[in-house]
């Protein structure tokens, strides 16, 4: 029996032992927290509310890596018919967690950012972009640089007030018709969900507006369905909330985009009907499906690292990580609450983490860290993330913490 079926059997039984109830903290201390001895023995001093930035590995996830690793030693050159299987393997665990209908749906890529990418390139004249104030600085930046080259028209709409957004605002925006709108399911900055964010891609669809949204900060905190919401493009990865580290990103197409609708100046061998055959034809011949999207010879590792995290994800289910998610984030409100710390929207507003809003939320988030307290902060807020790791302890002396330098 290799380690990877063991591993798999291992998260298997933990969560089978946890049974189907609703989560709580005993619970996972004696069925899940055994699934992460190395991260959190490397942590024993540290409250870890970083779980927005780079979520914690599995122990799994270090014997998956060996496997891939080992399949290079003792299969050489034939290691591509495992390793495809493992990148088959990916596309439909991301499929599964966020409801595509097909695992060919799922193209992966090293970066969200690359994926939106591939959409910004297979448009061959300039074009028109409308996106929020609030997307990542990747995406922010890869749009910029887009409209600095003429490649795109930008527009950037604000919220109104309180930086929460409502539908409204971008409502004026969609009227004028542009080409795609780039946006963000879950602020990163603030942490909000867009809660009608279904109503507002019916409403870009019927001004034939194609959607691109970035799932970053929901695969793995919202439960999605992609088809039910009719996203054109969405894009997304591991390193957060899915435990998969940087490199495993990925570009979902619709099905209506994948025979031989779409193309993008983002190709490379592996996206030819049959790359291994080395046939040279006089123009390209591109794969059927969603592998017409692969570009050139992809990482591998990355692959295996993503997958004790997924698997993970989908053996617990996102509707119950979703609820205990809401019920740490509560139990933080209160205890902000107490110490008169304002903090931004309430928990069914939110992603997975709090925003805190403070002019000095760097300051405030170096001096936590130098407690012990592991968070950050990004434009004027502080960030709490908790996690299924994460007791009631921690989350009491964290606010403790932060109450002590709070001016």
């Amino acid at each position: 029996m290799n380690s990877n079926h063991t591993n798999i059997n291992s998260i298997d039984e933990f969560v089978f032992a946890l049974g189907t109830k609703a989560l709580d903290e005993q619970l996972m201390c004696r069925h899940l927290r055994p699934l992460f001895t190395r991260s959190l023995q490397n942590s024993q001093d540290k409250i870890y509310l970083a779980n927005h930035s780079l979520g914690r590995a599995l122990d799994q996830t270090a014997d998956d890596l060996q496997e891939g690793l080992g399949i290079w030693y003792t299969n050489v050159e034939n290691a591509w018919d495992n390793w495809f299987k493992e990148i088959t393997a990916f596309r439909q665990r991301v499929a599964t967690l966020i409801n595509a209908p097909r695992a060919d749906c799922i193209a992966p890529r090293a970066s969200a950012g690359q994926g939106l990418r591939t959409i910004l390139n297979s448009y061959d004249s300039p074009f028109r972009v409308l996106t929020s104030g609030d997307e990542f600085n990747s995406i922010d930046h890869i749009l910029k640089v887009y409209a600095g080259h003429h490649r795109i028209q930008l527009k950037r709409v604000i919220p109104k007030k309180d930086r929460f957004y409502q539908s409204e605002d971008f409502y004026d925006a969609i009227q004028e018709k542009p080409e795609l709108l780039v946006l963000s399911m879950v602020m990163f900055t603030t942490g909000q969900l867009l809660s009608a964010l279904p109503d507002l891609i019916k409403v870009a669809h019927d001004q034939g507006v194609r959607v691109l949204i970035d799932l970053y900060h929901a695969a793995g905190v919202i439960p999605l369905d992609v088809m039910e919401m009719d996203i054109d493009f969405a894009i997304g990865g591991s390193y957060k909330y899915l435990r998969g580290g940087p490199g495993a990103s990925w570009l979902y197409l619709h099905p209506r985009y994948l025979d031989d609708i779409l193309e993008t100046l983002d190709t490379g061998w592996f996206a030819q009907t049959q790359p291994f055959d080395f046939v040279r034809s006089e123009s390209p011949q591109l794969a059927h499906g969603g592998n017409r999207f692969f570009e050139s010879t992809p990482a591998i590792l990355p692959f295996y690292q993503a997958r004790a995290g997924l698997m993970f994800t989908l053996a617990i289910g996102v509707d119950r990580l979703r609820c205990y998610s809401l019920k740490q984030q509560k139990a933080i409100e209160s205890l902000l609450q107490k110490q008169d710390i304002p903090f931004l929207g309430q928990s069914e507003e939110r992603g997975a983490f709090i925003a805190i809003p403070h002019p000095q939320a760097k300051f405030l988030a170096k001096s936590l860290i130098s407690a012990g307290v592991i968070c950050d902060a990004r434009e004027g807020l502080l960030r709490f993330c908790p996690d299924i790791l994460n007791t009631q302890d921690e989350l009491m002396i964290a606010v403790d913490k932060l109450a002590e330098i709070w001016s």
